[in-house]
């Protein structure tokens, strides 16, 4: 059952040149009774206007917000039961941890010894309590953290909201954190929605993700479906590291053989510099799609390299090595056709050099098929990839 649901919501602000920005377009959201719900996003999309929507920092210009079967469009934060943590942790110096984290229930008039219990309780489910007499300047980055997390989580609050709360924290602590938060978040029982400009913390973190872009959700889906089945040409290239390789071209048919005609440089399409025979696997949709504008998408893992010319063949095409990066568990290649640069993983049993000519074969039966002009995903072929 949803907790969290957003109709139809509309937040814009002015500039200062008098113009509006729309920071939550025509927003349609729901957020189920204990999910940890992910919004991701380029900087500036609107990610944090919708957690203030949500946490009543914000009145939206138009549209509902319920809570349950509550209307609270129009409540202030205190009447919503939501606790959030902010980017900066904003802890009180001159208190301890344990006077930071109880100050809410102290505020709220919770009994003194209702309070020990809880600051304690929560400190230990953070694995804060050796801190608690400290004050936040002898504290870790990581410390701070999860101090920051226990005041919120003390007054065991309904719904808890995230607004980039690792972004200041070494990649290490990061990693720390990501791992833990699942864990925090299943001992509270709390609803959670947790904003990030990192694709990979929200891919690794939400039971759902939803991307945003100009103040607009582009998709909420679960990681999986967010990366296998992209929307659009944005999730597409937004969500993947490194991003999914788009080719810009069109659908022909040559002597009875359905080709894929790229072009060099997008989206100019007058100089076509390779040709790809499709897949039979989509011979329905390619077949019924003749002349067609497309953009073809192939994450890096589905394009194979080799140096093999003698296993050339209409799948593939020739392009040249710009530059390999070892990264540990994986290699990121970059090759170059044309004046398109195509990046995918590994190299195969082979160790690539700067300008070798090798061959690129692609994996039609993990082609992605974007609309030219609109950028949508094909929706028969998004459909059969299920």
């Amino acid at each position: 059952m949803p907790l969290i649901v957003l109709h139809d919501v509309i937040k814009s602000f002015a500039t200062p040149d008098g113009k509006s920005i729309l920071a939550a377009d025509s927003i349609n959201l729901s957020v189920g009774d204990g999910e940890l719900l992910a919004i991701v996003g380029p900087s500036g999309c609107g990610k944090t206007t919708l957690l203030r929507l949500i946490a009543g920092l914000e009145t939206p210009d138009h549209g509902r917000i319920l809570f349950g079967e509550q209307n609270v469009t129009r409540q202030p934060p205190k009447e919503r039961d939501v606790a959030m943590v902010f980017q900066s942790h904003a802890l009180f110096p001159h208190m301890t941890v344990f006077e930071n984290i109880a100050l809410g229930l102290k505020l709220r008039g919770v009994a003194r010894g209702e309070i020990e219990d809880r600051v304690r309780d929560t400190a230990a489910m953070l694995s804060a309590s050796h801190c608690l007499d400290r004050k936040p300047g002898k504290l870790s980055g990581g410390e701070r953290q999860r101090v920051a997390l226990a005041r919120a989580l003390v007054r065991q609050p309904k719904v808890l909201l995230l607004d980039e709360p690792f972004s200041n924290l070494d990649e290490p602590l990061r990693v720390q954190m990501r791992n833990e938060l699942p864990v925090i978040r299943k001992r509270s029982g709390a609803t959670v929605v947790f904003v990030t400009h990192d694709q990979e913390e929200a891919m690794s973190l939400g039971d759902r993700v939803a991307v945003m872009r100009n103040g607009a959700l582009q998709q909420v889906a679960t990681p999986r479906e967010i990366y296998e089945k992209p929307a659009n040409r944005f999730v597409a290239s937004f969500i993947g590291s490194p991003q999914m390789n788009l080719f810009h071209g069109s659908v022909a048919q040559r002597e009875g053989r359905l080709l894929f005609i790229g072009a060099e440089v997008e989206p100019e399409v007058s100089l076509p510099r390779f040709v790809l025979e499709t897949s039979g696997a989509r011979a329905d949709w390619f077949g019924s799609n003749v002349g067609r504008q497309v953009l073809l998408g192939f994450r890096p893992e589905h394009i194979s390299l080799a140096d093999d010319k003698a296993g050339r063949n209409t799948r593939s095409i020739i392009a040249s090595i710009l530059s390999e990066q070892f990264i540990g568990a994986e290699t990121i290649v970059q090759v170059q056709v044309g004046e398109r640069i195509i990046q995918l993983r590994g190299g195969g049993s082979q160790t690539p050099r700067a300008g070798e000519e090798v061959t690129l074969s692609f994996d039609f039966s993990h082609v992605h098929i974007f609309d030219a002009a609109t950028g949508v995903a094909v929706d028969s072929v998004f459909k059969s990839a299920a």
